[in-house]
């Protein structure tokens, strides 16, 4: 007759097992074994053998009928405490196996190192290593390879580069300008700019320094070197001032301070009527504050003056990355509407 049924975790505390993974998971051997003999069912050969093997003698005894069940308790409950001072001793054992393994390896990077600070090449090989994963460089082409190593190391010890070298390596290895090494040389490029700057009190210096303050994502560098030079205004020819009053414009709008932004647009506007940068300032900070219409209409100014039409496309691109979702498709309808042969490369982002 079939026993009442009983829980696994239970079934395995009754025969004092439970310490052993196997013993609460139905369908591994020792589980059904435990059934088995719960349910008063003989067990076969082959699991009497293996409660041998596995060191359950008293287990395989009272199976075989061989002790009471008082006997089996006792010497069950010695077989589990055996069976506890093993683990804990096999634990250790790994915990020492692991602490020497670890100091071994500990030793040998060590002794690398001092290999490396020995070897001039290996250590040469180690830095520019380093130096690569600092700006995010990855596999740079061997005939590429001395020339942008040259950059980076020049960049990272806060050395100018031309800009006749930067573009050179922008034009024969673009892939190897990360975005960290474009911040770290525009970066530097504005400190050493800005330094110039105090010295001269020249606007055009401050118009580049400006420029490349916000090309290395410091918009408010950019509006403290402008503000410096607009101090002397009334001293800028026209052309130059409205360059200085756009390039601030620009980094009040990176700073999302649209209205100020617009009000140095016109200001810029203003005084050189025929310059399309002022148009294209217009017509990004227009369409960031959702005037559509007037930000269309600034950047047909900026092209019936000269900028070309992939200049505007890509300053449109930008105004897109910036805003909402929800304002991007309302940008995109908009002017693919508009002109949708003009603007066919947004089709796609308008539904």
């Amino acid at each position: 007759m079939m026993m009442q049924s009983v829980s696994p975790s239970a079934l395995a505390e009754q025969y004092l097992v439970g310490d052993l993974p196997g013993a609460t998971l139905p369908g591994t051997r020792l589980h059904g074994i435990l059934v088995h003999m719960n349910d008063g069912k003989a067990l076969t050969e082959v699991s009497l053998a293996w409660l041998l093997q596995a060191d359950l003698t008293a287990l395989h005894d009272l199976a075989v009928g061989t002790i009471p069940s008082e006997e089996f308790r006792t010497r069950s409950a010695d077989e589990r405490s055996k069976r506890s001072i093993k683990a804990k001793a096999d634990a250790e054992r790994d915990r020492s196996a692991l602490a020497e393994r670890a100091a071994f390896l500990e030793a040998a990077s060590k002794a690398n190192f001092e290999r490396m600070g020995r070897d001039p090449v290996l250590r040469r090989r180690q830095e520019a290593k380093d130096l690569r994963r600092k700006y995010g460089v990855g596999y740079i082409e061997p005939e590429h390879y001395p020339r942008v190593m040259k950059l980076i190391k020049l960049l990272d010890s806060g050395k100018r580069i031309s800009p006749e070298e930067f573009a050179l390596v922008s034009s024969q290895a673009e892939y190897c300008l990360t975005e960290e090494l474009r911040i770290a040389y525009h970066r530097i490029e504005a400190v050493a700019l800005t330094a110039e700057l105090n010295e001269t009190g020249d606007a055009w210096t401050a118009v580049n320094a400006s420029a490349n303050w916000r090309k290395a994502n410091e918009p408010e560098q950019a509006v403290a070197v402008t503000a410096t030079a607009s101090a002397d205004a009334h001293k800028i020819p026209p052309k130059t001032h409205s360059a200085l009053l756009t390039t601030r414009g620009g980094a009040f709008r990176d700073l999302k301070r649209f209205a100020e932004a617009r009000d140095l647009g016109f200001r810029a506007h203003n005084l050189t009527r025929d310059d399309y940068r002022p148009c294209t300032l217009l017509g990004a900070v227009s369409l960031q504050l959702g005037d559509l219409t007037s930000g269309r209409e600034w950047y047909r100014k900026a092209e019936a003056r000269g900028a070309e039409r992939f200049s505007v496309d890509q300053d449109i691109r930008a105004v897109l990355a910036r805003v909402s979702q929800e304002e991007r498709t309302r940008i995109s309808v908009f002017l693919f509407s508009e002109d949708p042969e003009r603007f066919s490369w947004l089709e796609g982002q308008a539904p």
